[in-house]
C-alpha cells in the first residue's frame, strides 16, 4: 500500500508542514485588486520556464523549466534571493532523483525541506504509476541531498489522490488538525480542480471535484493560501461574470470563502492588469499572500496585492 504512514508517519507529516493556525474566525484580509503584473526572475526568462511558486520564506522560487543543461525536456529548478526585496539570482536545476528523462514539473515546497511535485515517470522499485502524469512527494535531506520521490497513491485502488490521467499543481492546506491537497486532474476527461483529505494512516484519499470551482471547459493548477480560504487558479472558460469575454486562451481567476468548509465564491477574473491575449498558468501565492507569481509565454510574472484605501 502506497502511503504516508510507511514512510513519513501522518503525525510527522504535520508537524513538518507547521502551517499557521487557521483564520477561519477572522474576516479576509482588506485587499481589493491585484496591481499589474510585472516580468520577475530575469535570469529565467531567457528559456521557456513556468510553474512558479514561492518558498514560505520569499527568498527561493521554484520553477519548471525546459532550459538546457537539465534532466529531461522539463525539469524543475529554483533560484535563491537574499531577502523578497532583492532580485532572484540564477536558477539551478534540482537534480536527480527530484528531475528524471521525463517531464517534473508543478513544484510546490512545503515545510521541513519537503516538496510535492506532478512527474510522468515509470514506476520505480517498490512504487507504482498511476496515469500520465502523478503527485509525488520528496525531502532535501541536508547531508544526502534529495531523497527517492515517493508516488502519492492511486485512487483506483482507494490508495491515494492520483488518477489514470494526469495531475497537476499540488496544494496543500491544513486547518483544525486536518490536512487537505487541492489538485487539478483529467481523470474524468475533463481538467477539473479536486480536494482529497489526508486520512488517519498519513495516506491521501482519492479526491473529489471542487464542482463551484469547475465548469465544463478546463479549470486548471490551483493554489490556495496557507489558511486555505484563497485560491487561483487558471481556466479557459470564455466568458465570467455577466458574460464578460476572457482576455486569452487561459486567464487567471480568484475565489475566496470565510470558513474552511465553505464552498468558495463564484470565481473572478483577475482582469486586464494580469490576463492577456497570451494565456496565463499556474498562478501560486506567496506565504505572507501578498503576490503572486504566475507564466505567461514561456516567462515568469509577478503581482501585488493593493490595499484599499482608508482601511487597516
Amino acid at each position: 500500500m502506497i502511503c504516508f504512514k510507511r514512510h513519513i508517519p501522518s503525525r510527522t507529516l504535520s508537524a513538518i508542514l507547521a502551517l499557521s493556525s487557521p483564520l477561519a474566525a477572522l474576516a479576509l484580509p482588506p485587499w481589493t485588486e491585484f496591481g499589474p503584473a510585472s516580468a520577475d526572475l530575469d535570469t529565467a526568462n531567457s528559456v521557456a520556464g513556468g510553474c512558479p511558486i514561492e518558498s514560505r520564506d520569499g527568498r527561493s522560487i521554484y520553477m519548471a523549466s525546459t532550459r538546457a543543461g537539465g534532466e529531461g525536456d522539463l525539469d524543475i529548478w529554483v533560484a535563491h534571493r537574499p531577502d523578497e526585496e532583492a532580485a532572484f539570482g540564477l536558477a539551478e536545476n534540482l537534480g536527480p532523483p527530484v528531475n528524471s528523462p521525463y517531464a517534473d514539473f508543478c513544484p510546490t515546497p512545503i515545510g521541513g525541506n519537503y516538496l510535492l511535485f506532478v512527474s510522468t515517470r515509470p514506476a520505480g522499485p517498490g512504487d507504482v504509476v498511476c496515469g500520465s502524469g502523478d503527485m509525488y512527494i520528496t525531502r532535501l535531506n541536508p547531508a544526502k541531498g534529495w531523497e527517492t520521490p515517493l508516488n502519492l497513491g492511486c485512487a483506483a485502488t482507494g490508495e491515494g489522490p492520483n488518477t489514470a490521467g494526469g495531475e497537476f499543481s499540488p496544494s496543500l492546506v491544513e486547518s483544525d488538525g486536518r490536512v487537505y491537497l487541492y489538485f487539478s486532474s483529467t481523470g474524468s476527461g475533463n481538467h477539473d480542480i479536486y480536494v482529497s483529505e489526508m486520512r488517519p494512516d498519513g495516506s491521501f484519499a482519492p479526491g473529489v471535484p471542487v464542482t463551484e470551482l469547475n465548469t465544463e471547459h478546463d479549470d486548471r493548477m490551483p493554489n490556495l493560501t496557507k489558511d486555505g480560504l484563497e485560491v487561483v487558479f487558471a481556466s479557459s472558460r470564455p466568458t465570467w461574470g455577466y458574460g464578460e469575454p476572457a482576455f486569452g486562451s487561459f486567464d487567471i481567476y480568484y475565489a475566496s470563502r470565510e470558513n474552511i468548509d465553505d464552498p468558495f465564491s463564484e470565481p473572478v477574473n483577475l482582469g486586464p492588469g494580469i490576463n492577456t491575449a497570451e494565456g496565463e498558468t499556474r498562478s501560486s501565492f506567496s506565504w505572507d499572500r501578498e503576490r503572486v507569481h504566475f507564466g505567461r509565454a514561456g516567462e515568469i510574472y509577478v503581482t501585488k496585492r493593493e490595499k484599499i484605501r482608508g482601511k487597516k
